[in-house]
């Protein structure tokens, strides 16, 4: 480019060499005022004056057209089909204000944001009328001391909620659902690992199997264990036989989420633990099951959830009982959920407040459980305790200590 502009100032002089460099620049180097101002980003995420006034505009229109249309303009009727208009309605409309005053990729954002927040205030609020209708309903016999420290066995469906209680139901539930828990953890961790960590021909079978058992219905698994632990091989209704039958109903569910629990290990780590020497045992054992400790607490609640809620393959393999019974080998053993079952079909309003007492139980022991493993396995790997913390401290203070002096003989 040089090379061109000193013969062309040879060969056409000053002027003409002047209007080739204005050229040269306008083309190749655009500039710039110096004031003008950098663009900035659009700001998202940011709730202002303009989105609360335009959210309530909305609201209330919303409200206006929907109040119309169910009782005014059509014969539309029913809470939930009013609060499913009413919802489409207002993000109907909140699109259509929010497009007045914004481009495209403002109006997406802020509809998207809306959605998201309605339905889940939507589930959120389904899941609160749930638990309080729930705890509502069982309210009189909640408050009844005896309800936690007696048994059916000398109540009827007549008797007042001063006698009678459910007991030996919370000794039930929490009796097969650790049976089952003995049962499911450790074979359904393994299988996750198994699926995660190998390779083998058998891998795509037997996650085809357990993605297939995820689906199975509770009453089969009931059914399964009815016609071979109890007509074959000729055992009795027990405790233990609902556990059986709960356990198949929760190995999928914990195998499953296990499994994808596991995916998420980052591969960096079991490269590492190989360059080191350790075997694969050891890698799964020390760096793998560690790492996930957390998720995989979660996938055992999910199974627990799943499990402490059957109904029908406990009535099919321990049956009725009003009497408390610890010995899961023998005899009927009741769980909540089977007596809130027996409890809420009986015409009694007693009996019926007991059955919503005992599924409010049933939601507390669920929270409890879930809380617990949330405290035992919530931690990742490498965060400590405030304890452990103090007792690292305390041990580098030692080692400090005993270190100093060799140290200062050393310099010495």
């Amino acid at each position: 480019m040089t090379t061109t502009i000193e013969s062309d100032r040879e060969l056409w002089g000053p002027a003409a060499t002047s209007e080739v460099n204005r050229a040269v620049e306008t083309t190749f180097l655009p500039r710039h005022p110096a004031n003008a101002a950098a663009p900035q980003p659009r700001p998202i995420g940011r709730f202002g004056r303009d989105d609360v006034l335009t959210m309530g505009g909305a609201a209330a229109s919303a409200l206006a057209t929907t109040l119309l249309l169910f009782g005014r303009l059509s014969t539309l009727d029913g809470a939930i089909g009013f609060v499913i208009v009413l919802l489409l309605t207002f993000i109907v409309i909140y699109a259509m204000l929010t497009a007045l005053t914004n481009d495209v990729p403002a109006i997406v954002d802020k509809v998207m944001a809306v959605l998201m927040s309605s339905t889940a205030l939507l589930a959120g609020s389904a899941l609160a009328w749930v638990v309080a209708s729930t705890v509502w309903n069982g309210r009189t016999a909640l408050t009844k001391v005896n309800l936690y420290v007696e048994d059916m066995s000398l109540a009827g469906p007549l008797e007042p909620l001063d006698i009678g209680g459910i007991a030996h139901a919370i000794v039930g539930t929490l009796v097969i659902i650790t049976i089952a828990l003995v049962l499911t953890v450790p074979l359904g961790i393994l299988c996750a690992v198994f699926l995660n960590e190998t390779h083998g021909r058998f891998t795509g079978l037997v996650r085809t199997i357990v993605t297939a058992m995820t689906a199975l219905p509770s009453i089969l698994a009931g059914l399964f264990i009815l016609a071979t632990w109890i007509l074959i091989l000729g055992f009795p209704r027990s405790g233990l036989a609902a556990a059986l039958a709960v356990s198949i109903m929760m190995w999928p569910i914990i195998i499953r989420s296990g499994d994808v629990v596991l995916r998420l290990v980052p591969g960096s780590l079991r490269e590492a633990s190989a360059a080191l020497g350790a075997p694969s045992w050891r890698t799964v054992w020390h760096v793998v099951l560690p790492t996930a400790r957390s998720g995989l607490s979660t996938s055992v609640i999910l199974g627990v959830a799943r499990g402490i809620g059957e109904t029908a393959p406990v009535l099919l393999t321990s049956g009725v009982a009003a009497s408390m019974n610890t010995n899961p080998t023998e005899n009927s053993m009741m769980s909540l959920s089977l007596f809130t079952y027996e409890a809420i079909r009986s015409p009694q309003q007693n009996m019926v407040a007991r059955g919503f007492a005992s599924a409010a139980v049933l939601m507390i022991l669920v929270l409890t459980l879930f809380t617990l493993a949330r405290v035992l396995g919530g931690r990742g790997p490498g965060r400590l305790t405030k304890r452990q913390v103090r007792r690292a401290t305390a041990r580098s203070k030692r080692d400090l200590a005993r270190f100093e002096p060799n140290s200062t003989g050393a310099t010495s």
